[in-house]
């Protein structure tokens, strides 16, 4: 195409598109092994042929330097062009010729950086460091199966459940687990309900309850779009499908306080109900480690008071919390207000919790008691997201941030939800910057806020603007006032919009991007001052950001760790490499 070969690899849901070098050769060797080519190539038929050798050589090991910017291909694309008569060559003089240039995401497409080759490393998740291999797609529903047929630490269902029990099956909402039709959530609730028919429930005690917490309700295009067209129909014209409310008291149950003093409001009919199923994913969250287990109750189906008891300043702001750990205070507290919510119920929840990879495939299915059976998904998703890559400290952290991810859309434009997405990539990769380390981030940062979906940010940006501690957590004395605002609720519970507290969590955890490096810098703002109003600094392209970091905080010659992808892909957490 237009000269160029390109390389198309299906994902979770999305494909990728990669364009190659007009001289790049794939090796052999990769055609079946590598990740994301033997997915391509996976039941495609195999052509044999005779092949001649043309030249052979043999090339002392030391005399090729290995770059942690390189591909492996880049190596083997010079050996072949450019050394087959020569005896040895430094492929560092070749690499050098040219500065690593790279594609960063921005607004809705991408910005380009020219960085210091001999000093930049790239990391993209699932490429640079593969993933743990996935389960093949033939194996995923006996898998699945298997996993629900043999619980951890608890009866299965063909011993919880009967005719007459009612059931309440909880899904995450559109931002977590991907909508492929090959998709955890889609095949975990038919899997689930094959086993409760069989065990006598009739479909009329079902409820779908889609757990969006303080997240925007769950869409009826959204519901059909995560749960496949066959089990929306067969469930939504029934009114079997909710979407969590916060704000629905009706709906709701005060459950006291913890042992520790945390506030538990939770839904009504999972408390209510027999059997009580969650269906989560054990994906690398800054949050606490990981998705899925208890943190999916204790978020997903509560009320923003059960909510501020763990993502506030006092909790997101601990020594123990960046960089992201599996032990926080903020795991604990999620852990405690599921057990609680347990406890008061007078039955455990049955979980099945899918470990995903980059693309949110699954490459392990565990169900049961939670307390138990995310242990063991922990150890397995450890692999995925603890990655011991880094051979030394960073001092400048590169990354794109798009216009529209995760959140959806207006998340890179509007301040406040740029300074979350920024402290998101500190906590994750804490381990690996220096204590001096900048971070450049392109962002088209042009006072979209998206009042439709965030109404009450607008306010609370301006009230920062004005507030004389000006710095982010001094923000939640105001949490109250718009939690408890009727508007904003208002258009919480019917016009798709965030509620209001979700704001807050935002604005604690955005100040941790401030507390742990000595600059960051807004690259490509189209109104620079709302960068600077966040205490921002802003400069025209990569380069200029990068010559004026080295200036004033790096040095000449700093470590750099480029991140492309590093919002369109399920991130890592990156550690040192083990010794």
């Amino acid at each position: 195409m237009n000269g160029c070969f390109y390389l198309v690899t299906e994902g979770g849901s999305e494909d990728n598109v990669f364009r190659l070098n007009a001289d790049y050769i794939v090796p052999a060797s990769l055609l079946s092994s590598h990740p994301n080519l033997s997915r391509v190539l996976c039941e495609r038929p195999y052509i044999e042929c005779q092949s001649t050798l043309v030249k052979s050589f043999e090339i002392d090991a030391k005399g090729i330097e290995k770059f942690p910017t390189n591909f492996t291909g880049m190596t083997i694309e010079h050996l072949i062009n450019s050394m087959l008569n020569v005896d040895m060559q430094d492929s560092r003089t070749f690499l050098l010729k040219n500065k690593m240039k790279l594609d960063f995401e921005y607004g809705t497409g991408t910005m380009a950086a020219e960085l210091p080759d001999e000093r930049t490393d790239v990391f993209i998740p699932g490429i640079t460091v593969s993933d743990p291999p996935c389960i093949p797609r033939n194996q995923l529903i006996n898998k699945t199966r298997e996993s629900i047929l043999h619980p951890v630490g608890m009866p299965p269902l063909s011993e919880l459940a009967g005719k007459g029990s009612k059931v309440t099956i909880t899904i995450p909402d559109i931002v977590k687990g991907g909508c492929q039709p090959t998709s955890h959530r889609k095949l975990a609730v038919k899997l689930i309900l094959e086993e409760l028919y069989k065990a006598g429930v009739e479909k009329k005690d079902i409820l779908l309850i889609f757990s969006n917490g303080l997240h925007p309700r769950t869409s009826k295009r959204e519901m059909q779009q995560i749960l496949g067209d066959e089990l929306f129909h067969e469930f939504f014209h029934s009114h079997q499908i909710i979407s969590h409310d916060s704000e629905d008291y009706e709906h709701l149950v005060d459950l006291g306080c913890t042992e520790r003093g945390d506030r538990v409001l939770m839904n009504k009919y999972v408390y209510d109900s027999d059997i009580a199923v969650l269906i989560g994913h054990t994906q690398g969250n800054p949050y606490g480690g990981y998705s899925g287990g208890y943190k999916h109750c204790a978020t997903g189906i509560t009320h923003w008071r059960s909510i501020a008891t763990h993502h506030i300043p006092d909790v997101m702001h601990g020594n123990d919390f960046t960089p992201v750990n599996n032990h926080s205070l903020m795991r604990k507290k999620f852990d405690e207000i599921g057990m609680y919510m347990e406890k008061c119920m007078g039955k455990k929840f049955f979980c099945c919790d899918a470990v995903l990879d980059s693309i949110s495939r699954q490459i392990e299915i565990n169900s049961g008691y939670a307390k138990e059976m995310q242990l063991i998904s922990w150890q397995t998703a450890d692999k995925r997201t603890y990655v011991p890559w880094a051979e030394k400290k960073y001092d400048v952290m590169v990354f794109g941030m798009p216009q529209d991810f995760h959140y959806g859309d207006g998340m890179g434009t509007n301040p406040i939800q740029m300074m979350q997405a920024l402290s998101a990539q500190v906590i994750r990769h804490k381990r690996v910057m220096s204590d001096n380390c900048v971070i450049i981030c392109s962002s088209i940062c042009n006072g979209y806020f998206h009042d439709e979906r965030w109404p009450y940010l607008r306010e609370l940006y301006e009230m920062f603007q004005h507030d004389h501690m000006n710095i982010l957590p001094d923000m939640d004395k105001y949490g109250e006032y718009f939690a408890t605002n009727e508007e904003y609720i208002r258009k919480y519970r019917y016009a798709g919009a965030f509620h209001p507290y979700h704001g807050f969590s935002m604005m604690s955890c955005g100040h941790i991007a401030e507390m742990n490096t000595s600059a960051i810098y807004i690259v490509g703002a189209q109104e620079p001052g709302i960068a600077r109003g966040m205490g921002l600094k802003t400069r025209a392209t990569f380069e200029e950001a990068l010559e004026d970091a080295m200036k004033k905080y790096v040095g000449g010659k700093p470590n750099i760790l480029a991140l492309p992808l590093a919002f369109k892909r399920a991130s890592v957490h990156l550690c040192m490499k083990e010794a």
